[in-house]
C-alpha cells in the first residue's frame, strides 16, 4: 500500500512539475514582451554614462569577466598566478580611474554611473576595504589589550545592532556634515565607505570564528620552532583560520553584491535603480515580471560567479585537494 502511495504522489509532482514547467517555457518563449530589457541593454550595464566614454565602464567590466575566467580556467602554476591576489586587489583602482577619468580621461560626474558597472564597483570597493578591516577588528577582539578588545567589541556590536539601511543613511546624508569646509566625498565613495564599514563587523565575527577553531597546540609549535607572536599569526595562525572562514566569508561576498540594491532607495541607479526608472516610463507599465526575472538572473549569475571563485580558492588552498 505504501509502494503505490509513493508511485501516485510521485507522478502526481511530476505532473505539476511538468505543467509548470511547460507553461513557464511558454510565457518565457512566446508570452512574455522582453522589449523592455533588450532595448535598454546599454542602460542596464551602463546607465547615463556618456555615450562617446562608454568604452570605458566595457573596458573595466570586461576586464573583471577575463580576470574571473583566467582565475578559474587558467593555469594553476605560473608568474601569472602568483600575481593574481595584487590584480584583483587594482581592480577597484582601475574601475575608479575609468569611470572617474581624469590622469588623460575626462571626468565623468558620479551621477552619470549606474547600472552593471556600478553595481560591481561597489561590491568590489566595499570588500577590499571590508575584508582587512574585519581582520583587524577580528583580531582586536581576541587581543590582550583590554582597550583594544573592548572599542572592538563595542564597533562590532553596534554595526549588527544597526540596519544596514540606517548606516547607508548615515554615510549619504550625516557624513558631509562631519567633514570640514571645502572637504566633500562624492556619494559612490560614501557608499562604498558605509558598505565597508558596515560588512566589516560581519567579516569580524567570521574571522574570529575561524580563529577559535585554530588548536593552541598550532601556536606552542610555532613557539618551539622559533617564530615570534606576529611571526606565528602571519605565517600559521590567520592563513588556516581564513581558511576554515572562507565559506562564511563568501556569504558575506554574496549579501554584499545583493544589499548593494539598497542604493535605489538613496538615488544611486544600479541594477535595481534601473529597473525602477524603466517601469515608471509609460511605455514599459506592466512589465514587471520581464523586467524582475532579467534583474534575478543578473544577480544569479553574478553570485555564481563569486561562488565559483570562492570553491576554486578553497581547492588552492587546501593542500591535499590542490595536489590532486
Amino acid at each position: 500500500m505504501n509502494r503505490w502511495l509513493d508511485r501516485v504522489i510521485t507522478l502526481v509532482l511530476l505532473a505539476l512539475f511538468g505543467w509548470g514547467g511547460a507553461t513557464l517555457v511558454h510565457w518565457l518563449v512566446i508570452a512574455a514582451d522582453w522589449s523592455v530589457v533588450t532595448t535598454n541593454l546599454p542602460l542596464y550595464a551602463l546607465g547615463s554614462y556618456p555615450p562617446d566614454q562608454r568604452w570605458r565602464p566595457l573596458v573595466w567590466i570586461s576586464a573583471l569577466i577575463l580576470l574571473i575566467l583566467f582565475t578559474l580556467l587558467g593555469p594553476r602554476h605560473g608568474v601569472l598566478r602568483r600575481a593574481l591576489p595584487l590584480v584583483w586587489i587594482g581592480m577597484a583602482p582601475l574601475g575608479i580611474w575609468l569611470l572617474a577619468g581624469g590622469l588623460g580621461l575626462l571626468p565623468v560626474a558620479t551621477r552619470d554611473w549606474g547600472g552593471l558597472a556600478l553595481t560591481l564597483l561597489l561590491t568590489v570597493g566595499s570588500g577590499l576595504l571590508a575584508l582587512p578591516l574585519g581582520v583587524l577588528l577580528a583580531l582586536g577582539r581576541r587581543s590582550d589589550l583590554p582597550v583594544l578588545r573592548m572599542s572592538s567589541t563595542a564597533y562590532i556590536e553596534l554595526m549588527r545592532a544597526v540596519p544596514l539601511i540606517a548606516v547607508l543613511f548615515f554615510g549619504q546624508l550625516l557624513i558631509p556634515l562631519f567633514l570640514p569646509p571645502g572637504l566633500e566625498i562624492n556619494r559612490v565613495l560614501r557608499a562604498v565607505l558605509a558598505f565597508a564599514l558596515f560588512a566589516a563587523a560581519y567579516i569580524a565575527e567570521d574571522v574570529r570564528g575561524g580563529l577559535q577553531a585554530i588548536p593552541p597546540t598550532q601556536r606552542e609549535a610555532a613557539a618551539v620552532l622559533g617564530l615570534s607572536p606576529a611571526q606565528t599569526l602571519e605565517l600559521v595562525v590567520l592563513p588556516q583560520a581564513m581558511r576554515i572562514a572562507l565559506p562564511a566569508l563568501t556569504n558575506q561576498a554574496v549579501g554584499l553584491l545583493q544589499n548593494t540594491s539598497l542604493m535605489a532607495i538613496l538615488g544611486l541607479v544600479e541594477l535595481l535603480g534601473i529597473s525602477r526608472s524603466l517601469l515608471a516610463n509609460p511605455t514599459f507599465i506592466g512589465r514587471y515580471l520581464e523586467v524582475y526575472l532579467w534583474l534575478a538572473a543578473v544577480y544569479w549569475l553574478a553570485c555564481t560567479a563569486m561562488a565559483l571563485l570562492a570553491r576554486h580558492l578553497e581547492i588552492q588552498l587546501d593542500p591535499v585537494r590542490s595536489n590532486r
